[in-house]
């Protein structure tokens, strides 16, 4: 176990030593050569230092490096060294963080990790928080005490006697919001085809105006961070409206809510802390290694009326709210321990100064591709920039010539009928000398 683990170690070392010089996407032989890990299972295992030795040599040329400075897709952060670090230890660990008497280190992680960030994003200090995959489980799990809450006040036990002659639950949703709520709404049994959708402004934001009148069990979904252009909506004003009509208001923040972190950039999420439930991800912004998000609710009593399981006699705890009260999981890797790392490695200034740093990269890269002729269509209030590089066709070719050069790699989206590149920042590993490398790559190939 011993040498292994070493030699492990000495692997993954050398590749993130290597990031900063690698290409970012994979070359198409790497790809190819991933059909040596398949076919049938062997009868016969192999020696461990061989499986690893293996995994290394063809696995590691055909990743993605996401961990290093030059990735702006998708909105993915790296790995901070301290939460790298302690995710290996974890894995040794090797720890399940259900119920406190499974891992006390696990649990008590997790409750300190959540109530700093709970602090970070100044929700009240009563409100309740879980650690859970991402920040689609995190809308999937707040969802749930949502649909919970508001039934209940309607005399409906949803988590004992199911939808099936529930009274009608009313959703409602900007043109702009997330998939990933639509997915929650799906597997809640509410309907993403039953959302009733408000109109935004021309940067993506609900116009709380346009809300509909909203009778009987509602719920209102926010958003902090458009995955476009960043803005946020004005979650203050849209509670202010569902409040007073009894609605349960949920912000989706899987980046956005981050911004809490900096005092400069604080003031985007005013408000947001009057809303009932918040969904965010860890492996975003606090950059640590997948997977990891935390749902939060304003009642602490809100996940547990949604999550909680019958008794069962084998599991009797000394605890009455175990962490596997409050998710979808009963068996859960131990998140606490790298979301913890991340949070004690930065602290309070650490995190503003990489929030802040990376919108600084940002607003960099609209500046100068749109100095050299090209077009920024979003407002950049965040890390997200869309760049259109002329014709839909032509930003097109510049997005696959981009990601098959390898110097960095950002994707497609489409807004307001436009295509356009879209590059996030959020990696702690991305350097001002990534971002002229990058820009000069951007601005080489578009003018190809």
């Amino acid at each position: 176990m011993e040498s292994i683990l070493e030699e492990t170690a000495g692997r993954a070392t050398r590749y993130v030593r290597d990031l900063g010089t690698q290409r970012v996407a994979p070359l198409p032989e790497a790809v190819r050569a991933l059909d040596r890990l398949g076919g049938e299972l062997p009868e016969e295992g192999l020696e461990p230092s061989a499986v690893i030795a293996l995994l290394d040599q063809v696995g590691s040329p055909a990743t993605v490096a996401s961990a290093g400075g030059r990735y702006f897709g998708f909105i993915v952060g790296s790995a901070l060294p301290a939460a790298l670090a302690a995710d290996w230890l974890a894995s040794a660990w090797d720890q399940n963080a259900a119920m406190t008497v499974m891992s006390p280190v696990a649990a008590r992680l997790e409750q300190i990790s959540v109530g700093w960030v709970r602090e970070i994003f100044g929700l009240p200090g009563g409100a309740q928080g879980a650690l859970v995959t991402g920040d689609t489980m995190a809308n999937l799990t707040c969802l749930a005490a949502a649909r919970q809450a508001v039934l209940q006040r309607d005399g409906w036990d949803v988590a004992r006697q199911g939808l099936q002659g529930a009274p009608a639950v009313t959703v409602v949703a900007s043109d702009e919001v997330h998939v990933s709520v639509l997915k929650a709404l799906s597997v809640l049994g509410l309907g993403r085809d039953r959302v009733v959708r408000v109109p935004v402004d021309d940067q993506g934001r609900m116009r709380p105006e346009r809300l509909p009148r909203l009778n009987g069990p509602s719920i209102v979904c926010a958003q902090a961070g458009n995955v476009n252009s960043g803005s946020f909506d004005p979650v203050g004003a849209v509670c202010d409206l569902a409040h007073d009509a009894g609605a349960w208001v949920h912000v989706d923040g899987a980046f956005g809510l981050w911004a809490r972190a900096s005092p400069r950039l604080r003031p985007l999420v005013d408000g947001v802390e009057r809303a009932d439930s918040w969904a965010t991800d860890c492996h975003k912004w606090l950059n640590v290694p997948y997977d990891c998000g935390i749902a939060f609710t304003r009642e602490p009593g809100a996940l547990p009326a949604a999550m909680a399981m019958p008794p069962a006699a084998y599991l009797a705890t000394a605890s009455p709210t175990e962490p596997m009260d409050a998710v979808p999981e009963m068996s859960r890797r131990a998140r606490g321990v790298t979301c913890w790392a991340a949070l004690r490695s930065l602290g309070r200034s650490g995190l503003a100064a990489l929030v802040e740093r990376t919108c600084g990269f940002a607003r960099t890269f609209a500046d100068r591709l749109r100095a050299a002729g090209f077009t920024v269509l979003n407002d950049v209030v965040l890390n997200q920039v869309l760049v259109s590089f002329g014709s839909d066709a032509e930003t097109r070719r510049v997005i696959a010539e981009v990601q098959q050069e390898g110097t960095l790699w950002a994707g497609p989206t489409v807004w307001h009928g436009v295509t356009a590149m879209r590059l996030s920042v959020s990696s702690w590993a991305t350097t001002a000398d990534d971002v002229d490398a990058s820009i000069e790559a951007l601005v080489r190939i578009a003018r190809r």
